[in-house]
């Protein structure tokens, strides 16, 4: 079984891999290879992660690391509050949205920058894992302090921010939370804004009776997207478990590719913002890079993962960067992603131009068609996508590994990239206005994964 660490955070099954011991040597170890002051702590609405994120907790007062406690909250919840406490570190109890039987952690570090392999997730790894002894603090004056509770109110207070000073036209929405943490937010934005919310599986859950909330999957968008239609609604917005991610559906309750609304935000934030630089991720990108290049802004590619974008975001001092997989990241908001200022970003916009959602997007969207995300078990990523690379290079006029295998051609582009989250290996084309370019060319390297001899 490898190890649960993983490229930008910690994901492994339970118990196997990560247990209540494994969360309290892991808090120990925090303290012992990073030495911080104080760390945020939070956790998400699973079964286990209440008693993981105590476990963590105690691990980090044994050393004497005061803690900040959030109890059940959102990820971004923990990036907000460790930048604002000005605590060395925030450590999220989450598995996000892999399955049930998963947990692990997300983690930041002072003003909640990233923490990557090179400055804290090796050494962690490194004793974590080991039989390195991690005594407690001899003194027990000298152990850490548990504070109370942050207060939820100063984040959502800073979510409003965001839109205090922008006309918002009433509208009905669905919002999906899956069981998952955001309702509870939901329900603290809805007074101040001129928004019937339609709920649907709002309370967070942890037998999790809905499955696991995660609106990638064309199956879990199915209760948002009837909800939408059957109740008139205006749009829909879904998270995922920790709500770090947020999806939407438009009037007509058809998924909208996270893909055009990187585009869509982008455009919004350098109309305030000329010349930004704007972040994106090489998996499809060709939108993006036309409407950044319109709007006179810098784009930036960079690795998948939330590790590498915050990172990404602060060298460049960027204003903006997005994945197609619906992270969203703002400057002004540590550089950090956040699934609720990305819905309240389109919701602003929408009622600045008096549109739907469809209409908005619809030219973006017959301009750069795209697969979406197709994925596949192999035995071998790296050979499979070395193959195609083979197979394909004559007719490429760029291919880079920046992000797996991305190879461009005329009229379109591939991405197949292994996951750093499970083990899958996920396929994106997008073309230049040619559906049934598009449907022709992912039948081809659909049928080049597949095969057998790969």
């Amino acid at each position: 079984m490898g190890s649960p660490f993983k490229a930008y955070d910690v994901r492994g099954r339970i118990p196997q891999e990560i247990d209540v011991a494994f969360m309290h040597r892991f808090g120990k170890a925090v303290g012992r290879e990073l030495t911080p002051r104080a760390v945020v702590v939070g956790h998400d609405m699973r079964q286990e992660s209440p008693a993981f994120a105590l476990a963590l907790a105690q691990g980090l007062l044994d050393v004497g690391v005061d803690v900040l406690p959030l109890g059940m909250c959102g990820t971004e919840e923990v990036y907000f509050h460790t930048a604002a406490s000005g605590a060395d570190a925030g450590l999220m109890v989450t598995a996000s949205h892999n399955p049930a039987d998963y947990n692990g952690l997300k983690m930041v570090l002072s003003g909640a920058r990233a923490a990557t392999r090179e400055n804290a997730l090796d050494a962690l790894e490194n004793v974590v894992l080991s039989e390195i002894p991690l005594p407690a603090v001899a003194d027990y004056a000298a152990r850490g302090h548990l504070h109370d509770i942050l207060p939820r109110r100063a984040y959502v207070d800073r979510l409003l921010s965001s839109v205090a000073a922008k006309p918002l036209r009433p509208m009905k929405i669905v919002v999906h939370a899956g069981n998952g943490c955001a309702g509870p937010v939901l329900d603290m934005l809805e007074p101040h804004l001129p928004f019937e919310f339609v709920r649907v599986d709002h309370e967070p859950d942890p037998r999790l009776p809905n499955g696991i909330p995660n609106p990638l999957l064309p199956e879990k968008r199915l209760r948002a997207s009837a909800a939408v239609r059957e109740t008139g609604a205006d749009l829909g917005i879904a998270w995922d478990g920790d709500f770090d991610r947020c999806f939407l559906y438009d009037h007509r309750g058809e998924f909208v590719e996270g893909y055009y609304l990187v585009g869509m935000i982008a455009a919004t934030m350098l109309r305030d913002h000329p010349g930004s630089p704007i972040i994106y991720d090489p998996r499809v990108c060709w939108n993006t890079i036309d409407i950044v290049g319109q709007m006179g802004g810098v784009a930036k590619a960079c690795p998948t993962g939330h590790a590498f974008f915050k990172q990404k975001m602060r060298e460049e001092d960027a204003i903006y960067g997005g994945e197609m997989s619906a992270h969203h990241y703002f400057r002004d908001f540590a550089y950090c992603d956040s699934g609720m200022l990305a819905w309240l970003a389109v919701v602003a916009e929408l009622s600045a131009r008096d549109v739907s959602l469809a209409d908005l997007l619809a030219d973006r969207i017959a301009a750069f068609p795209c697969s979406g995300e197709i994925n596949f078990t192999v035995p071998d990523s790296r050979r499979v996508q070395e193959r195609i690379a083979d197979n394909l290079a004559g007719k490429a006029r760029t291919t880079d590994w920046l992000d797996g295998l991305s190879m461009e051609f005329d009229d379109w582009r591939l991405n197949l990239r292994a996951s750093n989250t499970e083990p899958l290996l996920r396929l994106n084309l997008e073309t230049r206005g040619d559906v049934a370019l598009l449907a022709d060319r992912q039948a081809i390297v659909e049928a080049m994964i597949r095969d057998e001899r790969a």
